[in-house]
């Protein structure tokens, strides 16, 4: 993908998710009873949604009220939190693809669509390490984190401040449908998550069907972020679930390469001189900048493979987009890819 501005359709579609998210949140409100519990920052909680307990890999932890400052933790759940109509008190800042302030845009155009204000961005992001002096600041009621790297001590620790939502399984690997689930549930918006979930997915099904050429069509999702080494992710990986519901499968190859399937990791590295072993109809790959694909390509190992040979290859350019495919959500996925598939379909059909 080449980089340049979002274009007005691109745009359009992002609105058009928060904007019925908006409106899911209205009917919802509209159709309350007298027992709903008031949220103030976005809405109404569903009735009965309170207390609601939610496990995770690192604890279990009960919320017993609609939250009214709610923290998020890791690359994503800000997304999710936005799209359920909450503006939240807390948020990391993105260094990486975000605008001046360090927001993502697709977070920004949700910021100012709700009439909310830029919340304090914890620093960190970039690094995983927790700022916990700055969540002591925050004063959060609850901390949200399903799609995060927290440790046992960092989860530990955050829980003395406020109650924490964790990943359930492992840290990076929560499909952006599940981050809406557990946030609508911590929020008291599972109905309205659902709904979100449907709208979000329905986009996804017209960009397949408009583009079917990528249906069945195998790949292989990878990074290159060291000399003579490329990452390939795991299927069990967010931005590579996220064109296997665009119809596409994973490459056989993915696993077949994988000299330690049960690493933990969402990714395991392939030196480049086993590159001639890949095998799959495309070759997916993100990269900060064109310089960055330029210089992947001028590799003589890599020019000799034959989806580079023939023309199998879609990388996604520019770091706000690296960020809305490495961790796809509600907010980045219409962002995206309207511009994104297209290009995938034209590398599709290459494959002979």
């Amino acid at each position: 993908m080449r980089v340049h501005p979002v274009n007005s359709s691109v745009r359009g579609r992002a609105a058009a998710v928060l904007a019925a998210s908006i409106a899911v949140a209205a009917v919802l409100s509209g159709c309350a009873s007298a027992t709903e519990t008031a949220d103030s920052t976005g809405g109404s909680a569903e009735s009965g949604a309170f207390p609601v307990t939610i496990e995770s890999a690192l604890g279990s932890v009960t919320i017993d009220k609609a939250p009214e400052r709610v923290a998020t933790w890791g690359w994503s759940t800000q997304d999710a939190v936005l799209a359920l109509g909450v503006v939240p008190i807390a948020m990391p800042k993105n260094v990486y693809g975000g605008n001046d302030d360090g927001v993502l845009p697709w977070s920004a155009d949700a910021i100012d669509a709700l009439g909310g204000e830029t919340p304090q961005l914890f620093s960190g992001g970039d690094t995983g390490e927790v700022p916990f002096e700055e969540f002591v600041e925050a004063k959060p009621d609850v901390i949200l984190a399903p799609y995060s790297g927290l440790t046992q001590e960092d989860y530990d620790t955050l829980s003395k401040i406020a109650p924490v939502v964790a990943y359930p399984e492992d840290p990076w690997a929560l499909p952006w449908q599940d981050q809406l689930t557990v946030v609508g549930q911590a929020l008291g918006k599972s109905a309205e998550a659902e709904a979100i979930l449907d709208d979000v997915s329905g986009q996804i099904s017209e960009l397949a069907a408009a583009n079917e050429v990528i249906a069945g069509k195998s790949f292989i999702y990878v990074s290159a972020l060291e000399a003579d080494k490329l990452n390939v992710f795991r299927a069990d990986d967010p931005r590579v679930d996220l064109l296997t519901q665009l119809g596409m499968e994973v490459s056989a190859n993915v696993s077949d390469l994988d000299a330690d399937p049960g690493a933990g990791s969402y990714f395991y590295q392939l030196s480049y001189e086993n590159l001639g072993e890949i095998d799959a109809d495309l070759v997916v790959g993100y990269f900060e900048n064109q310089a960055a694909v330029d210089t992947f390509l001028a590799d003589p190992l890599v020019a000799a493979m034959p989806a580079i040979r023939e023309g199998r290859f879609a990388p996604v350019v520019g770091e706000s987009y690296v960020m809305a495919s490495s961790a796809p959500t509600a907010l980045a996925i219409p962002w995206m890819l309207g511009n994104y598939v297209p290009e995938l379909a034209a590398a599709a059909a290459q494959v002979d």
